[in-house]
């Protein structure tokens, strides 16, 4: 007799397992760390390396000592690792991008059960942790191609501070200062091109995402195709948005979700203290994911 398996919901078939969806993850997120090592030089790879060796080291320890089978194997430590490298300035000190790797992966994924039960995004989460306690690292920029010419990192200005300043094809191509793996529009892209090819993601979430963020953002008077290539839009839109638990699983509740995020983003960005408003919108409707999987519950059949 086989024996039942009780897992948590939800209770899907596929032929897809963890590893091979993190795989496809990580092989998506590749051509934009390529830009950000050829952008920002070796530090960016460094900054990278240290975050993923962090993030496996920080999983392997925590399971051990809560006395659970080890799931280092899954890739998606290593996903947290490079997604919150992505997110960091390439100067930042080591020590402190090793803290933010610590607390995606021990703080907001393992101590709410693991991969699957966490509330929100870890790499987002560690990003506003690390922006909240470590202000001027996280704002201390490098300008592009700096270490042909051996220049320091400088507190200038980003392109979401001097848009008007910042030329389309810069954004879109990555010769822009800014987090090592948000520069390159096109090679994010790229990455999620693939990630939908492969039925990693659903587009309904970036889409209704970018497509909130372009109409608002006219509305109010902002250039919307500088806004959306800008920052870190696209590389919340596709990669950390469209995140398995924590974003809704219908697809009514998807675009509910793009939606707020686009909103939130908008608002935080025009009228908010703080320019980059993606990461805060992501966490505030992370929040809001179950409720969303809740109205969004298909009719039950008698």
């Amino acid at each position: 007799m086989k024996k039942l398996i009780v897992s948590p919901s939800p209770h899907l078939l596929s032929k897809n397992s963890t590893s091979n969806i993190m795989f496809d993850v990580i092989v998506a997120l590749f051509p934009a760390l390529l830009v950000g090592i050829y952008v920002f030089g070796p530090r960016a790879l460094i900054v990278t390396c240290v975050c993923v060796a962090t993030c496996i080291l920080s999983e392997f320890v925590i399971r051990k000592l809560m006395k659970r089978s080890n799931t280092v194997s899954d890739f998606s430590a290593i996903v947290t690792g490079v997604l919150l490298a992505f997110n960091l300035p390439p100067q930042i000190p080591l020590w402190v991008a090793a803290l933010g790797s610590a607390f995606a992966i021990i703080v907001v994924k393992q101590l709410f059960g693991g991969i699957g039960q966490n509330f929100a995004n870890p790499a987002i989460a560690a990003r506003i942790f690390l922006v909240v306690s470590f202000g001027t690292y996280m704002t201390t920029w490098t300008a592009p191609f700096a270490y042909r010419y051996g220049l320091d990192a400088t507190a200038g200005a980003t392109p979401l501070t001097d848009l008007a300043g910042t030329k389309t094809l810069d954004l879109f191509l990555g010769n822009v200062g800014g987090c090592i793996g948000e520069v390159s529009a096109l090679a994010l892209l790229i990455g999620g091109i693939y990630l939908v090819i492969r039925h990693v993601i659903n587009p309904f979430v970036p889409l209704t995402f970018i497509g909130t963020v372009f109409v608002f953002t006219w509305i109010l008077g902002e250039d919307p195709l500088k806004q959306i290539l800008a920052g870190g839009l696209m590389l919340g839109a596709i990669f950390m948005a469209t995140d398995y638990v924590t974003s809704p699983m219908s697809n009514k509740g998807m675009i509910i979700y793009g939606i707020g995020i686009g909103l939130l983003t908008v608002v935080i960005r025009v009228f908010g203290a703080y320019p980059e408003g993606m990461s805060f919108a992501i966490l505030i409707m992370n929040a809001f994911t179950p409720l969303i999987n809740r109205y969004c519950k298909p009719v039950r059949f008698a």
